[in-house]
């Protein structure tokens, strides 16, 4: 029986377990990016020199790199070929810095070497942000007027934004990979230090898998509902 007219047991237990999914993954990494930002590297090379470094030694030439305001709000733009890093990263010589730098360079070399997911992954970007935004209220302008069609249409929608979340996995992993991989064989972090560093990302990949998760349970929530409809 539906609570409070639209959620029943099922649907709000979905929503319970992906909001601790969620703050939990936010915690792991900003107590894992702050442990780790207090130690610094023995090479003393900040964020920005490592990305740099890094993008040069892989003959990427055409990208920019600028600092950002915010924290952890580091990304690399493909369309502007902008690599910007927030300013904790930027002017930082701790391994997590350099680490959440190198990961951001990945991206930069995924780009420069056509790796296939990202390509993918920016293709679909405007369709499947678009989607994510008219999914839901299509969906219950659908439910409450008892209009299948338009729910079928959320649900497709929506759909779409999944799959771009489920693309954006492969596209984090091997970016944080080919960091670990920049950073020790440039001896930008000691091998001791790698194993901080991957700690750092791994972390930052939870809350990629968290939205991943989060994203599939509310599109089983939209697939319930459209089932009960038809009750």
């Amino acid at each position: 029986m539906p609570i409070f007219g639209f959620f029943s047991p099922t649907e709000l237990l979905l929503i319970i377990i992906g909001g601790i999914i969620t703050l939990w993954a936010q915690m792991r990494v900003k107590t894992t990016f702050a442990q780790y930002n207090k130690v610094h590297s023995r090479s003393g090379i900040t964020g920005a020199q490592v990305a740099q470094d890094i993008l040069r030694s892989n003959n990427v030439n055409n990208v920019e790199i600028e600092e950002t305001r915010g924290t952890l709000t580091d990304h690399y733009d493909p369309k502007a070929k902008k690599l910007r890093l927030s300013s904790d990263i930027y002017r930082s010589s701790s391994v997590a810095a350099l680490g959440v730098a190198a990961h951001e360079a990945g991206h930069a070399l995924q780009h420069h070497v056509g790796y296939a997911p990202i390509n993918v992954r920016n293709g679909i970007f405007p369709i499947a942000n678009l989607g994510s935004q008219l999914a839901f209220p299509l969906f219950i302008v659908g439910f409450l007027f008892r209009s299948g069609f338009m729910m079928d249409i959320g649900i497709w929608l929506f759909l779409g934004a999944v799959i771009f979340q489920l693309i954006t996995l492969p596209v984090e992993f091997n970016a944080s990979n080919r960091a670990l991989v920049q950073l020790e064989s440039g001896g930008y972090l000691a091998r001791d230090e790698i194993g901080s560093a991957r700690k750092v990302l791994n972390a930052a990949a939870l809350t990629y898998v968290a939205a991943t998760a989060i994203a599939i349970m509310h599109l089983v929530r939209l697939l319930i509902l459209r089932g009960a409809s038809d009750d």
